[in-house]
């Protein structure tokens, strides 16, 4: 059935900057699995991390966590998606996260699943004896047993290749809304503008949000985010001395600086900068630190009590997340943000070292595997 072969090809991570292609056997589906023909995968900042340094020790591993594809073959057992839409074979899917459920967090904050002591990413899984096909990055993938997964048939594949980073985004502005501080007139803040930054844009733009300052030091990343729904630009590298930043953050927020920020880079001394640009009585959202690169220095008087700034955290997304990010796509698509032009290189499964190193270059956006 669906001529499936007997092996799929997978790109695999054997050691930093070092990825192998190799066969792997499709197993025999169970009646509560799915075999996958991926279509397409994202490459990730954390897959970037992992091809740099493979700093959580999963090598030899198939990455890939932004993914999607069709099943092509369907476990009796499963009926329904993570949202209860009735699944059958041919359909477009994505896979969101795969949770314990016997954690503390999974026990006593379950609307808050992504902080699942043991939570599991697809592409962010080692090698095991049972599951071999973990990752996107491969012609095929096995969905495991209880697995979250949604049918995503009416979106075309650029728009399903952006729905997980889109669903980080999402989470931030869930967590930002439990500040209570953001309003349709807030001047808000988005410091580094790659497709995660671009997408917090995009999501406070389709929100009603209008008045957004995008921070980045790269001259086509923040004409994307104008596209994406930015009004003020400021390229940080025009600004040597952080005085003269924060005098020309505040030149355009009537004198005391932004009402809230999200921080969506991975650099320490932007995290420690980010406190100097929000007004006192603000908030802040950090969003760009999802592995360990190191610590930065605030000073707690001026950054956190003296101006009384509210600041949460947001770490990947739940599973909950994912439905209200499909529509986050649409709406945005509807309201004519183009967000498709987000992914900007495609390549096969065979040159995904070299995509590895265009995303290292900062050469696009949302550079992606997709299948041929």
């Amino acid at each position: 059935m669906n001529n499936i072969p007997k092996n799929a090809h997978v790109a695999v991570l054997t050691q930093p900057r070092e990825i192998k292609m190799d066969s792997f056997a499709i197993p025999e589906i169970g009646p509560d699995e799915m075999l996958v023909r991926v279509e397409g995968c994202g490459i990730c900042g954390t897959d970037v991390h992992e091809y740099n340094r493979d700093p959580f020790a999963l090598a030899p591993v198939v990455l890939g966590h932004e993914g999607t594809g069709r099943i092509v073959k369907l476990g009796e057992n499963i009926k329904l998606d993570s949202s209860g839409v009735t699944v059958k074979e041919g359909d477009a899917i994505v896979t969101s996260v795969l949770l314990c459920g016997h954690c503390e967090p999974c026990r006593t904050q379950p609307a808050r699943n992504n902080l699942c002591e043991n939570l599991g990413l697809y592409g962010l899984m080692p090698d095991d004896d049972k599951y071999r096909l973990n990752g996107w990055f491969a012609e095929y993938i096995v969905i495991r047993p209880n697995s979250s997964f949604f049918v995503v048939n009416d979106m075309n594949l650029k728009q399903r290749l952006l729905i997980e980073p889109a669903a980080v985004v999402v989470h931030s502005l869930e967590r930002a809304k439990s500040t209570g501080l953001l309003k349709f007139n807030s001047k808000v803040i988005v410091q580094g503008c790659g497709p995660i930054g671009l997408l917090q844009i995009a999501v406070l733009r389709t929100m009603g949000i209008e008045n957004i300052i995008a921070l980045d030091s790269n001259l086509k990343r923040l004409e994307f985010a104008k596209s994406m729904g930015a009004n003020t630009t400021f390229n940080v590298a025009d600004y040597p001395k952080l005085d003269d930043l924060i005098a020309a953050i505040k030149d355009v927020t009537a004198g005391v600086g932004a009402d809230f920020a999200f921080q969506c880079t991975g650099v320490p001394q932007a995290a420690a900068n980010v406190w100097k640009f929000i007004k006192r009585g603000g908030g802040l959202c950090e969003v760009g630190f999802f592995i360990n690169n190191g610590e930065c220095s605030i000073n707690p008087h001026f950054d956190i009590c003296n101006k009384e700034i509210v600041m949460t955290g947001s770490w990947a997304y739940s599973l909950q997340d994912y439905p209200i990010t499909m529509d986050f796509i649409r709406r945005a698509m509807g309201i004519g943000l183009p967000i498709e032009t987000l992914v900007t290189h495609q390549f096969p499964l065979d040159q995904l070292d070299e995509a590895m190193q265009v995303n290292i270059r900062q050469e696009g956006i949302k550079v992606a595997y997709v299948a041929n």
